[in-house]
Parts: C-alpha cells; sequence; structure tokens
C-alpha cells in the first residue's frame, strides 16, 4: 500500500505548433474514471472542428486504473506515448487530453510518438504537480498562553500542521508520517512542559504541495 502519490496541482492547457499542425493538451485532476470521461467529453465539446482528442489517464493513489485512446491516430502514436510521461512523473489521478488539429504534413509514427509526448511534458510545466501522503493525524490541545508559540514551534518544526482550531482551547491537526509519533510525543512534551494533550484522529491523505 503506497503512502504518497503525486498530481497534477489544476487544469490548464497548454498549445503547442509542430510543422503546423496544432497539439492542445488540456490536464485535470480527477478522482475517478466518470469525472475523466467528462472531462474527455468537454474538450471535445470545447474543440469540435479536431480530427483528433487523444487521451490518457491514470487513477488512484497506486495507479491501478490507467487507460488510454489514439482516437484514430495510428495505433501506438498518441494515448501510449500520453500515458507514458504519466507514468514516468509518477502521476496519478489524472487525465491528459491532446487535441490535435491537423496542418497538411504528415509527421510519421515517430513523429506523432514525439509530438503526443511532449506536448503532455509541456503542459505539466505549465500546471505544476502536487503530493498527497497518507499520515495519522493528531490533535494537540493546549490552553491559549501557549498556542501562539506553539504555532510557530510546529511551522518550524519537521512535523505538518494541518489545521488549527480555537474555542475554549488551541487545538493544531498534526499530521505524521509513520514512526514519527514517539518523537513527536516526546518533542511536544519537552516544548510545552507536558501540558499538551494529544488525540489521535485516524489515517487520511494530506495534499502537501
Amino acid at each position: 500500500m503506497t503512502d504518497r502519490y503525486l498530481s497534477v496541482a489544476r487544469s490548464g492547457v497548454r498549445e503547442l505548433e509542430i510543422k503546423r499542425s496544432r497539439f492542445l493538451c488540456a490536464l485535470a485532476p480527477v478522482t475517478s474514471e466518470e469525472a475523466a470521461r467528462e472531462f474527455i467529453a468537454a474538450r471535445r465539446r470545447a474543440e469540435p472542428g479536431a480530427r483528433h482528442h487523444c487521451h490518457a489517464f491514470i487513477l488512484g493513489p497506486e495507479g491501478r486504473t490507467q487507460r488510454s485512446s489514439d482516437d484514430g491516430e495510428p495505433a501506438g502514436t498518441a494515448g501510449i506515448p500520453m500515458l507514458e510521461v504519466l507514468r514516468r512523473r509518477s502521476l496519478t489521478d489524472t487525465v491528459a487530453v491532446v487535441t490535435r488539429y491537423f496542418g497538411g504534413v504528415l509527421l510519421g509514427a515517430g513523429g506523432l510518438i514525439r509530438a503526443y509526448g511532449q506536448s503532455v511534458s509541456d503542459a505539466l510545466e505549465v500546471v505544476g504537480v502536487l503530493e498527497h501522503r497518507r499520515l495519522t493525524l493528531v490533535e494537540v490541545t493546549v490552553a491559549y498562553d501557549r498556542a501562539g508559540r506553539l504555532e510557530n514551534d510546529l511551522r518550524a518544526s519537521p512535523y505538518l500542521l494541518h489545521e488549527t482550531r480555537f474555542d475554549a482551547s488551541a487545538h493544531f491537526s498534526i499530521g505524521l508520517a509513520p514512526g514519527e509519533a514517539p518523537a513527536f510525543e516526546s518533542w511536544l512534551a519537552d516544548l510545552t512542559g507536558g501540558e499538551a494533550t494529544t488525540t489521535e484522529l485516524g489515517e487520511t491523505w494530506i495534499t502537501t504541495g
């Protein structure tokens, strides 16, 4: 079971022109096959005059769902090269659609493979990537008079400060990687003189950027 995966940070489109053919790569974060196919359909509607709308997507923290389509291009020259770019970048929960407007110059199989792969690679540089980690959430509760210093120390520490909440006391939600809990408990006890209390909230996926 994986404890970390990457996805695209946001939706975006990047255009690439090769020998008068235009390649528009649209990327988006998705968490289901239905969402991926809805995005593909939306790209078809957005560019109705294009000859091809090739796609690739990978889903799930372990990337178990992988699909691709050449959409009329020669077999293996579009969808698979796009999928390979996502694999090489260790991306999942991501869909890529490359819309091609034919420019009148044949690119050949090798040229198409390079063009579709480069289109996805270039678009990834535009939209960016997010890291997602499976962490154990621990809620730390302290009195208000210790909250300001503790928050500063938490932000400067190697531990992930996920959320803060204030009511009768100050509450900090901390994400801990496997094996970090004992060191964190000791660090917290030393920092607060043992006055902070902790409650384990369970595991969850947290986007860490």
